[in-house]
């Protein structure tokens, strides 16, 4: 098999000869430019897409045109939603854009299916995927559900920070203040420093932008 594809998927090395065949045989690499809308709500599944490199966005959008990213597909990942799509035989529910340019492994939904029922390691990369997904899903649950952690997570930022625009606390230390877990703070972080309004360092947070938290925290 393809040393680049291993090397981003080394779960792969551990497939029989029989699918390491199919897979090769079947599989394409595919560069999709940054933007591209890779599925839409309602569009059939046709492909299992696995990222090698740049950032695939899965967002709903409701009727009113409000938008919430429920996660996104990075190097070595899947789209758990296409996952349950090919597995269930039902539409997307969602829509997927290239975040940035986008290096990916696309399997035709025929070839998914045929190494899911006789690959065991195959299965196990796919469904180990599927897990983890569904636990970042799970927290984005609870974010919607028990209050907007993004905006109590601004407001705290603003509260704690120095003169300097230093809020010093590790990520366990924010969670426990907010009542949250630590994954939830540190997603939501990753999301302040990619809008540019923060900078992580190891146990505090620069603020870089005290007008773009001031905008979430004061919108409540």
């Amino acid at each position: 098999m393809d040393g680049d594809i291993v090397a981003s998927f080394p779960q792969f090395a551990k497939l029989d000869s029989d699918s390491t065949r199919l897979l090769r045989d079947s599989a394409r690499v595919a560069a999709i430019p940054a933007g591209t809308v890779l599925f839409q709500d309602g569009a059939e599944c046709s492909s299992y897409v696995l990222v090698m490199d740049g950032s695939i966005r899965v967002q709903k959008v409701a009727e009113n045109g409000r938008e919430i990213v429920l996660y996104r597909v990075e190097s070595g990942q899947s789209c758990v939603l296409t996952t349950n799509c090919l597995i269930a035989r039902e539409d997307y529910a969602a829509e997927g854009i290239a975040e940035t340019d986008v290096r990916a492994l696309v399997l035709p939904a025929a070839t998914f299916r045929t190494l899911l029922g006789h690959s065991e390691a195959f299965r196990d990369f796919v469904f180990s995927a599927y897990a983890a997904r569904i636990g970042d899903l799970l927290m984005l649950i609870e974010e919607v559900a028990f209050g907007r952690v993004d905006v109590r997570l601004a407001a705290w930022l603003r509260q704690h920070a120095d003169s300097g625009g230093h809020a010093r606390a590790t990520h366990q230390e924010i969670a426990v203040e907010l009542g949250t877990a630590r994954e939830v703070v540190s997603r939501q972080l990753k999301e302040f420093e990619r809008r540019g309004w923060v900078c992580l360092h190891r146990g505090r947070v620069e603020i870089r932008d005290a007008k773009g938290l001031s905008s979430l925290s004061d919108g409540v």
